[in-house]
């Protein structure tokens, strides 16, 4: 990758990163020194993308850890409760808890098992994109939605990087990157690092996806947390991909590492939606779009049933038409 998402730098205490609401206009690097600092990169969506939000929020308890060492719990559920979908935050969070509780060297532990999570990662992308890549023919075109890329991991993506280990493979194919309203992470995000990897890319709009559906391969979607089901929770918009994909009878894949599976939820009903402020759909560049006393709408995830999902790509390999069994069998595997 030509960027870096994320950095703890030990000499000075500080996480490193880049600020991905200035993209594609800028590339800005904000230095995180407090664990508030840390709470506001994740709320405002500075830095986005599940497994990230993970190694952050793993990252922000090191902070604590060297700032307040006595309010480590305190502050890590304080992290913790930023942003409410995206399983990995909780699940980083709870992970860093665990070493605190039994951590001779709160700082030292705690820093080397937040590097342990981030290694992870990207370990994690790095299979997953040899997983994904098998599924990517010469010439294809792929669908994408959101960011699910090098800018939502530590890695190389979870989506977008089955599409960088294909492209590795001297594979040649085009993807078509939906913009994601409201944030636009498709366009602004995805067409960024696509195009800075020299991966040929068209960005559409939202709506556009069910005129060149019938044109496409496959379609590929990370996921902020998956039932024990097999539903899944992903950026507003991929459950209306999943039908349209269905009904061209168009693959629909899910890349998303283990960390992201929430075997306590039973089915995708019991995954608790965001729901963000309503200027981000009322205001565009600053401008208001929208009538003032219209009501509005803006849940950030929608949840795909499993019964729509070709298979989800892991670390360990791909579950096809997922179900609680299958994902019991794979999480389970050596």
């Amino acid at each position: 990758m030509k960027f870096k998402t994320i950095e703890y730098n030990k000499k000075d205490n500080e996480i490193i990163i880049l600020d991905q609401t200035r993209l594609p206009e800028k590339e800005v690097y904000l230095r995180l020194k407090t664990v508030n600092d840390v709470y506001n990169a994740i709320k405002n969506m500075n830095l986005r993308g599940a497994p990230l939000i993970g190694v952050a929020a793993a990252y922000g308890v090191v902070l604590a850890a060297k700032l307040k060492p006595d309010e480590i719990i305190k502050s890590a559920d304080y992290i913790k409760s930023a942003r409410p979908t995206a399983v990995n935050l909780s699940w980083a969070v709870e992970r860093m808890k665990k070493k605190s509780q039994r951590a001779s060297n709160q700082y030292e532990e705690l820093l080397k098992e937040a590097q342990k999570i981030e290694q992870e990662d990207k370990n994690s992308c790095r299979l997953m994109g040899e997983f994904g890549a098998e599924l990517i023919h010469d010439k294809a075109k792929v669908m994408v939605h959101c960011n699910a890329g090098a800018l939502a991991t530590s890695g190389i993506g979870t989506a977008l990087g089955v599409l960088y280990t294909a492209k590795s493979r001297g594979k040649i194919f085009t993807v078509y990157s939906g913009e994601t309203r409201p944030l636009l992470q498709g366009a602004r995000l995805s067409s960024w690092e696509l195009t800075k990897n020299g991966i040929e890319t068209f960005a559409i709009c939202d709506n556009m996806a069910a005129t060149y559906m019938n044109e496409m391969d496959l379609v590929l979607v990370g996921a902020d947390r998956i039932a024990r089901n097999g539903d899944t929770a992903n950026k507003i918009g991929t459950k209306g991909l999943a039908i349209i994909a269905q009904y061209y009878e168009v693959p629909f894949y899910v890349v998303a590492p283990i960390s992201t599976f929430d075997l306590n939820t039973k089915t995708g009903k019991e995954i608790p939606i965001e729901i963000r402020c309503e200027d981000e759909i009322r205001l565009f560049n600053t401008k208001c779009i929208v009538a003032k006393n219209a009501k509005v709408c803006n849940p950030a995830f929608d949840v795909t049933p499993a019964q729509l999902i070709t298979g989800i790509i892991t670390e360990k390999g791909i579950i096809q038409s997922p179900n609680e069994e299958k994902i019991q069998g794979l999480l389970n595997a050596e």
